[in-house]
Parts: structure tokens; sequence; C-alpha cells
């Protein structure tokens, strides 16, 4: 039985890789203007599929840390 009003509730595995991606970037792992891995890299280090990654890239842009280059990469704003 569930303690009432000390239940966290789940999150999503996106938002776990967002949230680490986000710290790595404040920490200066990634600099501005620096590209972050391929999504295939990204796939491999987090051991998830494509929809997974592709939902944590699309937090970090709503948040304004990234911004993606269609063929290009994406990449840390400055």
């Amino acid at each position: 039985m569930p303690t009432e009003g000390n239940t966290v509730p789940p999150r999503y595995r996106y938002e776990q890789i967002a949230d680490d991606l986000a710290e790595r970037i404040a920490s200066g792992e990634f600099a501005p203007g620096s590209k972050l891995p391929s999504r295939r890299e990204l796939i491999e280090h987090y051991s998830v599929t494509e929809p997974v990654i592709d939902r944590a890239m699309q937090i970090l842009r709503i948040k304004g840390i990234t911004e993606t280059l269609p063929g290009v990469g994406v990449f840390v704003t400055e």
C-alpha cells in the first residue's frame, strides 16, 4: 500500500536521458556550439530505441538547450 503524499511518479526514459544530457552540457562536457553525439551513438550509449532518443532531443530543443541542423546534427546553443 503506497504512502499518500510520498509517491514520486515514474519518469520516462526519454526524460532521464534529456536530464542527463542537460547535466552533461551544463558541466561543460559538451561546450556551447559543440555537436552532440550522433543518434546512433546515443542509442548505443543509453541502450534505447530511436524514438526514445528523438523524444529526448525534442525536450532539449524545446528548452532551448540545443538546436538541430537537418542533415548536419544537433548542437549545443551558444
